[in-house]
């Protein structure tokens, strides 16, 4: 592939999220899926080592369509196009790796973040078990293009959802929403709880809105954990701002609930797990305004 053409954003990623709106918004609510873009491109596929198949192991299969229904019953939903393993919107805009990027990086550039460390900084080296993505390192302006044309726009916009909500109903919850694989991808990993919700151990959300949600789940049957081993990524850390009314609590689920993931088709569990979320967004539409809004209005 021309160095011209390795530097370019794959067309099929532009714009780099879809929205679904609702008609009018009557929940004081913002969904996001930032890791739920499918599309492969053939851009995509010349510069890595891996088939589409492998890639997708980083990815969060079919979250996006688990919630399709927060927008008809009153919330905005924002999903990324492009696929985790091309970049991470739940990073730092700038955590690079310097065993990726073959050029020196900005003194901006947080090399040194757990993250990176393990090869999964804003733009991936491995997937989600391990495997290098690429066949030879990237140029700083590969990088640079990734995050400048599809990291940014995306992130202005769940930052414009955010604030249009919190105008209008004086406070906001994002809830971000994701998928875990169903056992621990360790030697001898064990099963995995149903649901884990991260609220950064309290520091990302009202508590009382986190126990809100953990107990709807507990209700129906799902076996949850609170940030244990999930707390909440950037997302979650940067928007969660409970003190100023923005409230962020991110979702991790079993991907054994409702995918094959070996092939990654949806499995007979999609559409009982489906109905259980739409009752359970119902519930907290109901519920968290109750929970919030006096707080809001004394504000």
């Amino acid at each position: 592939m021309p160095q011209s053409d390795a530097n370019t954003v794959p067309a099929a990623f532009f714009p780099s999220y879809d929205v679904l709106s609702p008609r009018t918004q009557s929940a004081p609510f913002v969904f996001c899926s930032p890791h739920s873009g499918r599309s492969y491109p053939r851009e995509f596929l010349a510069l890595s080592r891996l088939d589409p198949n492998t890639l997708r192991r980083s990815e969060d299969c079919y979250v996006d369509r688990l919630f399709e229904c927060v927008a008809t019953l009153g919330a905005p939903l924002i999903s990324a196009r492009f696929p985790r393993a091309y970049l991470d919107l739940n990073r730092e805009p700038y955590e690079l790796d310097p065993d990726l990027v073959i050029d020196p990086l900005p003194a901006h550039a947080n090399t040194q973040s757990i993250r990176v460390a393990g090869g999964l900084g804003t733009v991936a080296r491995i997937v989600a078990d391990g495997e290098e993505i690429y066949h030879a390192r990237l140029s700083l302006a590969q990088v640079l293009a990734r995050i400048d044309q599809l990291y940014f726009p995306f992130h202005g916009e769940l930052t414009r959802l955010i604030e249009a909500t919190s105008e209008m109903f004086g406070y906001a919850i994002l809830i971000d929403c994701h998928s875990m694989p169903s056992a621990a991808m360790t030697p001898g990993g064990g099963s995995r709880p149903d649901i884990v919700i991260g609220d950064r151990f309290g520091a990302a959300a009202d508590p009382r809105l986190s126990l809100l949600v953990r107990d709807a789940f507990l209700k129906r049957g799902f076996k949850v954990q609170m940030n244990r081993p999930y707390a909440g990524g950037y997302i979650t850390e940067h928007h969660g701002r409970p003190v100023r009314g923005v409230h962020a609590i991110q979702l991790e689920i079993n991907r054994g609930l409702y995918v094959n993931e070996l092939t990654f088709q949806p499995t007979s569990g999609f559409q009982a797990l489906e109905a259980a979320l739409r009752d359970i967004v119902r519930h907290l539409f109901a519920a968290a305004p109750a929970l919030l809004g006096c707080q809001a209005a004394a504000e």
